[in-house]
C-alpha cells in the first residue's frame, strides 16, 4: 500500500488493516478501527461533541452549583440527587469519548504535528469544559454523612453508593473550590504538558546500532536477540543517546516531581506515595508489607536466578545487556501474528469460553493496533475508552515469545474492561492493583497452557526461564522502580536533583534488586530515562507486583479446586470499581492484609527457580 501523508493518515483514522501488507515473518498485523469513537479527526461529530461538552457542562453547573445542600434536605432527596449524578455520568462518558479518541490518535504517531495539535486542542477544550463540573464532587463531599446516607435509601441513588463512598475518601484532601479550579485549569500547562513532551521526545529519539538508526522499540527488542554482539550494540546505543539527552529527561523529572510535591503539600498528603495509595484504594500498610516482602526475597529470587543464568552462559557474571537474553543453545523462532492469536485464545478458552469469546472480539473487530511504526507510542497498553464504546489495545508486536505474553496481558485488561463496562462510567474503572490482576492472570493462563504441552527438557527449561524472567520483571524490577521513585521524590522535596544524583539513586536500587551476578556496565546509569510510568503515573509500578503475587495466589486456588472458579473470577472482573479489593478476594479465601499472602505469591516464583535448578 502506498505511504500516505501524516495529514491524510490522521484524517482517515485506522481502518486500513485489511489493506496493510504483511510484515516479514509476522503475517498481517491489525491496526485500530477507531470509528466506534469517531470517523476521523475532521469528523464533524468531533466538533459537535466538543461544542456539546461546553454547553452541557455550563448548563449542569447552572442547574446544580450551590444547590446540593438544599436538595439533600428534601423528602425526595434521593430522587433529586440521582438526577444530578446521572447527568454527571453522561457528561463523564461524553468527555471520556473525546479524550480517549484524541489520546489513541496521538499514540498512533506522536511525532505527527497534525495529530499532536489535535490532541493538544482537545485536551484544552475538555479541561475548559470540565472546569464547570469541579464543584459537583466538592459539594457532594460537603453534604452531611447521615443525610446523604438517608438519601441513598432511594434505590436509584443507592446504586451509586460505591462511587459516592469512594469519592468521600478523597474528602480530607479536597481544597477550596477556586484552588481546585486553578489546579485543574493549569494541568494543561503543568504535568500534562510535560507528559506530552516526554512522549514526543522518546518517539523522536534514534539509536545508532551498527549502520542502522532505530527508534526505541526495535532497539529494546534487540536486547532479547540471540546474538550477544547485537544485545551489546543496542545497549551501548541506548547509553549514548540517553546520555546526549539526559539533561532534558532530568529537567522533566525534576519538574514533574516538584509539581507533585506542590499538589501533595497543598492537599495534606504526608508520604510521597500516599496519593497513589488513595487512588488505588489500598492501605499504605498493605503496600509496605508487599514492598518489604519482595525486597527481603531479592536473594531468593532475582539474585539466585541470575547466578543460575550466568552459569548457563558459562560465566560468573552477566553484563546487563544479557539479563533478558534467550538461553544459549536453545533455538528461537519468530511467532506469527496468527499463531499468537491462536495461542492466547486457546489458553483463554480452556479456562472459560466466555473469556475467549470476549477476547476474540478484539481480533475480529480491529480493536488492536499491533505493528511497530515510526512515531508510534512505545510499549503496550489497553485503553478502556468509555462504556458506551469498547476498549482498544496497543502493542508493538515483533514476534518474540514475550510479545505473545504481552498480547495475553493486554487482552486480560481488555476482557476486564469489557466485563466491567455495564457498571457505567462512574463505577466501571478499577483501581490499578486489581486491574493488573486481570492482565497478569491472562499471562499465567497462556503460560500454563503452553508449558503443559512441552515435554522436551531444553524447551521446557527455556520456557520456564522466560516465565521466571517475566515474573522477576513484574515483581522484583517493579518494586525496585517503586523504591527508586520513593527515593527520588523524597529527595526532590529538598531541592532539584542533578542527573548524576538521579543516576546514583537508580544504580543503588538496581544493584540491590538484580544482585551480584548482573554486571551493570557504564552507560546503564541513565536507563531510568525511558520508563514512562515514572512520568505518566508516579508510583503506579507496585500495582504490577501486587497483581503478580495476587495472581500466583489465585492460580493456586484454581489448581486446588477449579470447580466454579472461572465463574467467580469473571464475577470479580465484572464488579469493576464497585467493591473494595478485600471484598472481591474473600470468595477465594484470600486476604492481602495477611503477610503470609505475599509470601505465598513469591513462593510460586521460587518454586519455578528450584525446578530450573533441577533441570540443570
Amino acid at each position: 500500500m502506498p505511504a500516505r501523508s501524516n495529514r491524510a493518515a490522521a484524517r482517515k483514522g485506522a481502518k486500513s488493516a485489511a489493506a496493510k501488507p504483511a510484515v516479514k515473518g509476522l503475517g498481517k498485523l491489525p491496526e485500530w478501527d477507531l470509528t466506534a469513537l469517531y470517523a476521523g479527526i475532521d469528523d464533524p461529530a468531533v466538533k459537535r461533541d466538543l461544542d456539546r461538552a461546553d454547553r452541557y457542562c455550563i448548563a449542569f453547573e447552572e442547574d446544580f452549583k450551590g444547590k446540593l445542600a438544599a436538595l439533600v434536605d428534601r423528602p425526595d432527596a434521593g430522587k433529586k440527587i440521582v438526577e444530578a449524578v446521572k447527568r454527571f455520568e453522561q457528561l463523564d462518558d461524553l468527555l471520556g469519548r473525546l479524550a480517549s479518541y484524541a489520546g489513541l490518535v496521538h499514540a498512533q504517531n506522536t511525532v505527527d504535528p497534525v495529530r499532536a495539535k489535535f490532541y493538544g486542542d482537545v485536551q484544552e477544550r475538555l479541561t475548559g469544559a470540565s472546569t464547570h463540573l469541579l464543584f459537583f464532587v466538592l459539594e457532594l463531599n460537603r453534604l452531611d454523612d447521615a443525610k446523604l446516607d438517608a438519601a441513598m435509601a432511594d434505590p436509584a441513588l443507592g446504586y451509586y453508593r460505591p462511587w459516592l463512598e469512594d469519592i468521600r475518601k478523597e474528602r480530607p484532601y479536597q481544597l477550596e473550590d477556586r484552588v481546585e479550579q486553578l489546579f485543574h485549569e493549569k494541568s494543561v500547562t503543568a504535568y500534562s504538558a510535560w507528559n506530552r513532551l516526554f512522549d514526543e521526545t522518546i518517539a523522536r529519539l534514534r539509536f545508532k546500532v551498527g549502520t542502522k538508526s532505530l527508534a526505541i522499540e526495535p532497539t529494546l527488542n534487540l536486547l532479547q536477540d540471540s546474538r550477544e554482539e547485537k544485545r551489546k550494540a543496542a545497549s551501548q546505543a541506548m547509553a549514548v543517546t540517553f546520555k546526549e539527552n539526559i539533561r532534558q529527561f532530568t529537567h522533566i523529572t525534576n519538574t514533574l516531581a516538584k509539581d507533585k510535591e506542590i499538589s501533595d503539600r497543598w492537599r495534606g498528603f504526608a508520604d510521597v506515595a500516599d496519593s497513589r495509595h488513595l487512588s488505588n484504594r489500598v492501605e499504605p500498610e498493605v503496600v509496605d508489607a508487599l514492598v518489604t516482602a519482595v525486597r527481603a526475597a531479592y536473594p531468593r529470587l532475582s539474585h539466585r536466578y541470575y547466578a543460575l543464568k550466568a552459569r548457563w552462559f558459562g560465566r560468573k557474571r552477566l553484563a546487563h545487556w544479557d539479563r533478558n537474553a534467550p538461553l544459549p543453545k536453545v533455538s528461537t523462532r519468530t511467532i506469527t501474528w496468527t499463531e499468537a492469536q491462536a495461542t492466547v485464545l486457546t489458553a483463554y478458552g480452556a479456562f472459560s469460553t466466555d473469556m475467549a469469546e470476549i477476547a476474540e472480539k478484539f481480533f475480529k473487530n480491529n480493536w488492536i493496533d499491533a505493528p511497530v511504526r515510526p512515531g508510534k507510542a512505545p510499549g503496550a497498553f489497553a485503553h478502556p475508552t468509555v462504556p458506551s464504546a469498547h476498549p482498544y489495545v496497543l502493542l508493538n508486536y515483533q514476534g518474540k515469545p514475550r510479545d505473545v505474553m504481552t498480547l495475553a496481558h493486554e487482552l486480560g485488561h481488555g476482557v476486564h474492561q469489557v466485563l466491567a463496562a455495564p457498571n457505567g462510567p462512574l463505577m466501571a474503572p478499577t483501581p490499578l492493583t486489581l486491574a493488573e490482576t486481570a492482565s497478569v492472570f491472562g499471562e499465567m493462563l497462556t503460560f500454563r497452557k503452553l508449558l503443559a504441552g512441552i515435554t522436551e527438557r531444553k524447551q521446557r527449561k527455556a520456557m520456564l526461564a522466560a516465565k521466571v524472567e517475566d515474573m522477576i520483571n513484574t515483581v522484583v524490577r517493579q518494586i525496585a522502580f517503586y523504591t527508586f521513585e520513593h527515593k527520588l521524590h523524597t529527595e526532590r522535596r529538598k531541592g532539584e536533583l542533578t542527573s548524576e544524583r538521579i543516576n546514583e539513586l537508580w544504580m543503588s536500587v538496581q544493584h540491590e534488586s538484580l544482585g551480584p551476578a548482573i554486571d551493570l556496565r557504564p552507560g546503564y546509569e541513565t536507563f531510568w530515562a525511558y520508563i514512562p510510568h515514572f512520568v505518566h503515573s508516579p508510583f503506579y509500578v507496585y500495582a504490577y507486583a501486587f497483581g503478580d503475587c495476587l495472581v500466583n495466589s489465585l492460580y493456586s486456588v484454581y489448581e486446588r479446586s477449579n470447580q466454579g472458579f472461572a465463574e467467580r473470577y469473571l464475577q470479580m472482573l465484572a464488579a469493576g470499581g464497585t467493591k473494595h479489593y478485600s471484598e472481591l478476594l474473600a470468595p477465594f479465601g484470600l486476604d492481602a492484609r495477611d503477610p503470609a499472602f505475599w509470601q505465598g505469591g513469591l513462593g510460586v516464583i521460587e518454586g519455578m527457580i528450584e525446578e530450573l535448578e533441577r533441570l540443570g
